[in-house]
């Protein structure tokens, strides 16, 4: 099978002369307990980390091995959240935004510009792309969601060891049949997202 190239798009702005480009993803807008996190991730130019690709299609396991890579290799990453709180006071696109702006803003190295993994984005103080399934397209986006990606599961097993009654490291806040078999048994924890639950708790 040919190889994959997931620079294409970074490759058009290099021929630019723009070189210094971040790729931004999150991870976790869909749970319904626990922050979203977002990653902000700038690599050298045409690195190959083999097996690099959209972090949805790889296993836990293989994202863990690439997660100390990704971070080794990077010129610059940032990692950031927005919490439960912040989701239900200014809504799950805000806090998502919220999110991609401070990862972007802990990124030692100031980017020419951001892709962002989507179809829409806000003004960041710099300049945007966005792009349409861009972790399967872009290796700085797919390394930015590997890091979203592992960062949150890890945030969401420790937690389940605060409140282990929810199973919070099998689904990671995801709306499972477990999660709401235990939400039926336990009504809502701390770190539930209530505008997630509305129709159950008919709250905000």
């Amino acid at each position: 099978m040919e190889k994959k190239d997931m620079w294409q798009i970074e490759n058009s702005h290099f021929m630019q002369g723009i070189t210094c480009i971040c790729g931004v993803d999150e991870a976790g807008r869909g749970p319904l307990a626990g922050p979203v996190c977002a990653a902000a991730v700038i690599l050298p130019a045409g690195l190959h980390i083999p097996g690099l690709d959209d972090s949805k299609k790889l296993t836990d396991k293989r994202r863990r091995e690439l997660f100390p890579i990704i971070k080794e290799q990077a010129i610059a990453y940032g990692i950031a959240f927005a919490t439960h709180e912040e989701i239900d006071e200014i809504n799950i696109l805000q806090a998502t935004y919220l999110a991609m702006e401070r990862a972007i803003s802990g990124l030692s190295v100031r980017p020419a510009l951001a892709l962002i993994d989507g179809n829409r984005a806000k003004d960041f103080g710099l300049p945007v792309q966005t792009v349409v399934k861009g972790d399967s397209l872009s290796a700085n986006i797919a390394a930015a969601s590997i890091l979203a990606k592992v960062t949150r599961d890890d945030y969401m097993e420790e937690i389940a060891k605060t409140y282990p009654q929810y199973g919070f490291e099998i689904h990671k806040g995801y709306g499972t049949r477990l999660h709401y078999e235990k939400l039926a048994q336990f009504g809502p924890s701390p770190i539930h997202r209530m505008t997630f639950l509305k129709k159950l708790y008919g709250t905000k």
